[in-house]
């Protein structure tokens, strides 16, 4: 970023923080998705892939066990675009910052 001019930066600054996904529609987890076997016998997911999918939210937290939560199909599609918007919240912070370090490291105001 060294060769960045500070007016630069900062307009770059601007863009980002224009295009960060409205912060109500973020959910951070992972989405798992799973084929079960029901232990009928006679059923066809005892020889094939299993009943499914059926999708499941994770959500790891320190020291703790991950907790599942069982997502319905006709929410997965919105889960899976908040799990997104976490995710690009989260390289535009990273982004941020290191536009934010280095006009510091500059004796620039932010």
């Amino acid at each position: 970023m060294q060769d960045i001019s500070t007016t630069q930066l900062r307009r770059r600054r601007k863009q980002l923080l224009r295009k960060i996904p409205p912060l109500d529609t973020v959910l951070r987890g992972s989405l798992i998705e799973r084929y079960k076997r029901c232990g009928k016998p006679n059923c066809k997911c005892a020889t094939g892939q299993g009943h499914g999918p059926k999708y499941y939210l994770s959500i790891s937290r320190t020291g703790a066990r991950p907790a599942m939560d069982y997502v319905p199909q006709d929410t997965q599609p919105q889960v899976a675009e908040y799990l997104a918007n976490y995710r690009e919240i989260r390289d535009r912070l990273d982004q941020l910052c290191a536009i934010n370090q280095e006009l510091l490291r500059r004796r620039e105001r932010f």
